[in-house]
This record gives structure tokens, C-alpha cells and sequence, in this order.
């Protein structure tokens, strides 16, 4: 099952709770673009070396595993990514690197096989168009551009990064630029999805229109 969006319209939440009530694992993709954001810092490559990201995106010893409980875990160089990879450097680096064809190549290979083992629920940006474009639950959740910086100021201050409503706002017009702009899997919504605004709903409720969804286009 395919979830895309931008940031900041509660992909991952709604992501999370529809696998829950459907009993299939969840993976936030995101997440293993930034372990690559990641060792790009650690191992001194530069972000803007298009061929060197690429030789390290396809090199990377990611791995994505199943516990013994259905949970699932991103292994860095054989250790879980942690909270490690949301750190503001390397967010900043991964939103850089996670636009090389190369890189993307290399996460959607893993992607796919990791959602072919037992069917999944993804979450990303691509993964309706480039992942799984053949998947009939594609789901595309957007939502007010006041919405989500009011969503991505809450998370920052979480993190104790603090930025202003103006510098949030940059940031997420920036992202999205990039996103939709890129050569490699750009985010896009066609007539394939299910579209969802979430600016004034709340997550359980997108849940439970998901699920329903779900269910019924299996029945028939």
C-alpha cells in the first residue's frame, strides 16, 4: 500500500495506524534516505558530488529487518539508525542527496523487495509512482501550507530546534520545489490515487477512510 505526500501532512501517522489496523508491517522510507544522509556525513563525501553520494547510495549497507514481532528496523552498517538520523545536519544533507537518480535507484530496489516479502504499508513520496505502481491502495494525503508549518514548527520543538514560522516556511516551499522539480521519481499526484486533505482532519479519521477503502475494494 502506497502513501505519498509532502511533508508535514501526517503521512507517517496515518501510515502507522492504517498498518496497525490492517496487521502489516510499516515503513517510513524517509527514513532510509537519511541513514544515507547520514554516512554521507560520516564518511566525508560531499553532498554535492552527484557520482561520489552515488557510489556510496549503492555500496551502503542498508538493510531493512523484520523482528520477531512484525516491527520492522533499519540497520545502518549492521546497527539500528536510531534517532541519529533526525538530526538537523542530517536532514539538511539528506535533502541534498535524496535527489540523485542513483540514490533513488538503490532505495527503490530495496523498497520493492522488502514490500514483496509479506505486503507492506510505504510511506514516502514515490511510492505509488516508482515503488509500487501497480498496487490498486495509493493513497496521496496533502494539506494547507499554514497546516504544515504549524505541524513542522510542533516537531522542531520537540527536538528543541527552534526556527521561525517565516524560515519553516521557506524551508518546507523549498522541499516541495525540489521534490516536484526532480529528474528522479518526482512527487506527484495522478488519477491512480486516492486523494485526502488532512488540513482540517484528524488522523484517525483518515485511518479509518483508508481502511474502508481497503476493505471494501477487497470484498469486490
Amino acid at each position: 500500500m502506497a502513501i505519498d505526500g509532502p511533508s508535514g501532512v501526517g503521512k507517517s501517522t496515518v501510515a502507522r495506524g492504517v498498518a496497525h489496523r490492517l496487521d502489516l508491517p510499516y515503513l517510513e522510507t524517509g527514513a532510509m534516505y537519511r541513514a544515507l544522509g547520514s554516512k554521507v556525513l560520516e564518511s566525508g563525501v560531499d553532498p554535492g558530488d552527484r557520482a561520489a553520494v552515488e557510489e556510496l547510495a549503492r555500496e551502503l549497507d542498508l538493510v531493512v529487518e523484520f523482528g520477531p514481532a512484525g516491527e520492522v528496523t533499519i540497520l545502518l552498517d549492521g546497527s539500528p539508525v536510531g534517532e541519529r538520523i533526525r538530526e538537523p545536519r542530517v536532514s539538511d544533507v539528506t535533502s541534498q542527496v535524496a535527489v540523485y537518480p542513483g540514490v533513488r535507484e538503490r532505495m527503490v530496489r530495496l523498497q520493492r523487495q522488502f514490500g514483496a516479502r509479506r505486503g507492506a504499508v510505504l510511506e514516502g513520496r514515490d511510492i505509488g509512482t516508482q515503488v509500487f505502481p501497480d498496487t490498486p491502495y495509493k493513497f496521496f494525503l496533502d494539506a494547507r501550507t499554514d497546516v504544515r508549518v504549524a505541524r513542522r514548527l510542533g516537531q522542531l520543538a520537540e527536538r528543541g530546534r527552534a526556527l521561525s514560522e517565516a524560515e519553516v516556511a521557506a524551508e518546507i516551499t523549498a522541499r516541495d520545489d525540489r521534490d516536484s522539480r526532480r529528474q528522479a521519481s518526482p512527487l506527484t499526484c495522478d488519477s491512480s490515487y486516492v486523494a485526502l486533505d488532512t488540513s482540517e482532519t484528524p488522523s484517525e479519521v483518515i485511518v479509518e477512510r483508508i481502511v474502508d477503502h481497503v476493505l471494501s475494494a477487497g470484498n469486490g
